[in-house]
Formats: structure tokens, sequence, C-alpha cells
């Protein structure tokens, strides 16, 4: 796995062994930030459920000022702070191990809005449902946030209309997809 673009071109990030984390493979990146880049420099990043940090990385490295990773495990959550080490990206960062709803109570009345939170959570679990439940009335988002989850081809979001979000696009990749998510007017 390696930093696609920017700042950190060409340098190699560490993964944990194990079936733990599913890193986001180079091709899918690409185009993703493809999609993101115009509106990345200067931006705050979320990264959630981070496995070894290559979104937020890939944020930092194409310009954003800032980004937070929360991820639960021990090993990840080190393997990100080393992975920051290698791309000089340290004091641009926050790294919590925590899981993800508790790691979004932390940062809440610390001044944090931010412009992306991307989150690639195990799938099937509805983790993602989740986390939209708590964002949809929650000030680390704006109507000017955009929220990309990562998701299986099978995962649903028929739901986000209820909590006040609405689709603005969707990328389908051969075993997965990107879902862009905003929050909307409720009618």
């Amino acid at each position: 796995m390696r930093v696609i673009a920017g700042k950190a071109r060409r340098l190699l990030l560490k993964t944990i062994e194990g079936q733990d984390t599913r890193p986001t493979t180079d091709r899918i990146k690409e185009t993703l930030f493809n999609i993101l880049n115009p509106d990345l420099p200067g931006s705050t990043f979320l990264d959630l459920f981070s496995g070894s940090g290559g979104i937020g990385i890939e944020a930092l490295s194409r310009g954003a000022d800032r980004a937070v990773f929360i991820e639960m495990n021990p090993k990840a959550a080190e393997c990100i702070r080393g992975n920051l080490q290698t791309t000089k990206f340290t004091e641009e960062s926050v790294v919590m191990n925590c899981d993800v709803l508790t790691g979004l109570r932390r940062l809440e009345g610390k001044d944090y809005v931010f412009d992306f939170v991307f989150m690639d959570p195990p799938y099937g679990k509805e983790s993602e449902r989740q986390v939209l439940e708590y964002l949809a009335s929650s000030p680390l988002i704006s109507e000017d946030t955009l929220i990309i989850v990562e998701a299986d081809l099978n995962t649903g979001f028929d739901y986000l209309e209820s909590m006040g979000f609405e689709c603005r696009r969707e990328k389908i990749y051969k075993t997965n997809k990107h879902v862009f998510i905003a929050k909307g007017v409720v009618l």
C-alpha cells in the first residue's frame, strides 16, 4: 500500500497482519480522491474505522489541513501512528484508539467540524447506520460536510432520508461501493 499523490507521494504504508482490516486498493483510492480532490486543500478529514490510516493520510498528502483517525484495534492504531511518522504528518493528525462512537463523543466540544467523514466499517454489521444515526444530530458535521461510506455491494441506504441525509452519489466497483452522503432537507 502506498500514498498515491501529493506531498507524501510514493511513500509505502504498512498494514497489520491478518483479516482484521481491509486496505482500500490503490485503484479504488485513486477513483475516490479524483472525486474529492477539488475540495481537499485546507479541509478537515475524519477517518473512521481507519485500519492502517491510508485514506486519511492520502487526504493529508493531497492538502487537507488536519485529519483525525479513529480505530479500535490497538495494533492498527499503532500502525497508523507509524505511517504518520513515515509520511511526516504527525503534527496534522490525531489518532484515537477507541470504538468509533466513543471517539465521536470525545471529539464533541473540541471545535471540530469536519469537511469530510470517511468510514470503512466491517461489512454486514450495520455499523455505518449507527454512525450515521449519531452524526445526524452531531455538531461534528454541517450542511457542507460530505460523508463517504465504503460498503459492500449489498448494503442498503434506504433509511438516509429519515435521518435527514441524502445520497449525493454512488460509485460502484466490482466488490464494493462508495456512497456519498450529505445532510438533506427532510420533508
